[in-house]
């Protein structure tokens, strides 16, 4: 496993030029593998560049997303096809962009849960998805389906609206008994995404994901919650409160997400109310940045060295050097609170919004798998001196995660197509040489 964040290699874990006592302790122990697990529906994303007619003509609503029926995709993606219209095709889903993005930063494996059409031809959309996949991630789980998977249309008009038209296909069919229990036992997150337990009545996905929660539960694995739309979240906050505090560790969401879910139009508010419900949130704001909250044991707190921050919550990121631990294990738990702004005051020219916050995610997931590699293979290591879920400080992550963001907006792919640069060009060169 790579290990995260643009540190210098003598920092990486495991190194090189080992103490001779670690090299003698390890040399009869196999190294420990870790992994993430998520589940996804499965679906291809085409961006097109068409006129507010279309948008009309095929019943969609302007700047928003609706669903569609399997025979209207079909027309609709006939003539975005004759007319020329498409401009990319991607593997697609909130899950699979952040289980293919945390396989290229950590250099490491993820399991994608959802499914597969049984029958892939060249070209079609099953096709496109595996094209588009790091070889990092294991398919080998995938349910067979008859039929195609999802289609995301994010059509943009001539006013840089984006209105988005999903055809469903076949990907809200995962049944419960394609859940293996087996590869939950070394997992270091279980990832999820809001719009797996909000399908149509009868579609198997939600009991599919709630086995999976148990499983998870079962092996003390990290659950991981992106909220994915407010659309989803405003239409009972209730129930997504009570669903976080009963099954989820960590949510992840942005500024509108937060709003729709805490009543709070500040995304550092939100981030404190959220801290009711979870143990770590992670809160994309856009041109404001990146926001992160949990807790960790008052007695493993770190000042920040950075300057104090003002904000709803005074000087809030004063500890934000010390590392994120589960309320429930800490003796005397504290909250703890980071911001970065945009990295490199953000691109000159965005192409792509679509992904940021999935690959803001992945990097943060990488930091936790990176921990929980770590500590089983280094236990007596002083970095697991307290319960921390994470390998770096919550400032340490808030850099990651924003770099990793920014890989993303600077592109047209929601998906990193390499990992993050060895060496920063907007790093000194003293820096390298320390």
């Amino acid at each position: 496993m790579k290990f995260p964040g643009q540190r210098k290699s003598k920092h990486y874990f495991p190194v090189h030029a080992r103490d001779p006592l670690v090299s003698q302790s390890q040399q009869s122990k196999t190294m420990a593998r870790t992994h993430i697990i998520g589940i996804d529906q499965t679906l291809v994303d085409i961006e097109a560049k068409v006129s507010s007619e279309l948008i009309d003509k095929f019943g969609l609503s302007k700047g928003h997303s609706l669903v569609i029926d399997d025979e209207t995709a079909e027309r609709l993606y006939k003539e975005l096809k004759q007319l020329e219209l498409i401009t990319n095709e991607y593997a697609g889903g909130t899950i699979g962009n952040t289980l293919h993005n945390y396989s290229v930063l950590a250099d490491d494996k993820s399991v994608l849960l959802g499914v597969m059409s049984a029958d892939i031809k060249i070209g079609s959309y099953g096709y496109r998805y595996l094209c588009n996949t790091s070889s990092r991630m294991d398919l080998n789980y995938l349910q067979g389906v008859d039929g195609a998977i999802g289609r995301c249309f994010a059509l943009i008009t001539e006013d840089g609206e984006r209105t988005f038209a999903i055809s469903e296909g076949q990907m809200n069919q995962l049944h419960s008994d394609s859940i293996p229990e087996s590869i939950f036992e070394n997992a270091s997150a279980l990832v999820l995404t809001a719009y797996l337990v909000r399908c149509k009545k009868g579609d198997p996905m939600p009991e599919a994901t709630m086995q999976a929660i148990k499983y998870a539960k079962q092996y003390n694995v990290p659950v991981v919650l992106t909220l994915g739309t407010k659309f989803v979240i405003q239409d009972d906050p209730e129930y997504w409160q009570s669903f976080l505090q009963e099954h989820v560790t960590v949510v992840a969401m942005n500024e509108d997400e937060a709003e729709a879910l805490t009543g709070e139009s500040d995304p550092l508010a939100a981030s404190d109310k959220a801290l009711d419900w979870v143990d770590i949130v992670l809160c994309t704001a856009g041109p404001v940045g990146l926001f992160m909250a949990g807790y960790t044991e008052n007695d493993s707190k770190r000042e920040t060295s950075l300057p104090l921050l003002p904000g709803c919550i005074a000087e809030f990121n004063r500890y934000e050097f010390s590392r994120p631990s589960l309320k429930g294990e800490c003796v005397n738990p504290i909250k703890v609170y980071s911001h970065i702004a945009p990295y490199m005051g953000g691109p000159e020219k965005i192409k792509n919004t679509n992904g940021a916050g999935d690959a803001a995610l992945s990097a943060l997931l990488h930091d936790m798998a990176a921990n929980k590699y770590h500590k089983e293979n280094v236990p007596n290591s002083s970095k697991h001196q307290y319960p921390f879920l994470t390998y770096s400080s919550f400032s340490q992550v808030c850099k990651y995660s924003n770099r990793a963001s920014y890989e993303v907006l600077v592109q047209h792919s929601p998906r990193l197509s390499r990992g993050l640069p060895e060496r920063e060009d907007s790093l000194e060169e003293a820096y390298w040489e320390r």
